[in-house]
């Protein structure tokens, strides 16, 4: 069964950077495009940031210049370089695959 699993979510000052990690589990990952979404308290999940299968990349403009997303098929890992964080950027952020499965998220609080 396939499953995705986030981490390196937590807590940061404004200015700040963090790397996020999604990890896939089963036999196929790289022919999937991958994609992240936030949801911050009382909004609807976003697109942050998403890859194809050939290294495409594709940015919501509120993220743009800030935020790198990548993969690495041999290791069945997408990550985001989150840098330059606002306060705005605080929300759960999920990794989602082109089959629609979901990670179960990992919280993001940029705050002084």
């Amino acid at each position: 069964q396939v499953q995705l699993v986030e981490s390196g979510g937590g807590l940061v000052q404004p200015g700040g950077s963090l790397r996020l990690s999604c990890a896939a589990s089963g036999s196929i990952f790289s022919v999937y495009a991958m994609a992240w979404y936030r949801q911050a308290p009382g909004k609807q999940r976003e697109l942050v940031a998403e890859i194809t299968s050939l290294g495409n990349t594709n940015y919501a403009d509120s993220v743009k210049g800030r935020f790198t997303i990548s993969r690495d098929n041999a290791k069945k890992t997408v990550l985001l370089q989150m840098n330059s964080l606002k306060p705005e950027d605080t929300a759960v952020y999920y990794c989602k695959n082109s089959l629609g499965l979901w990670g179960q998220g990992t919280q993001v609080t940029v705050s002084s």
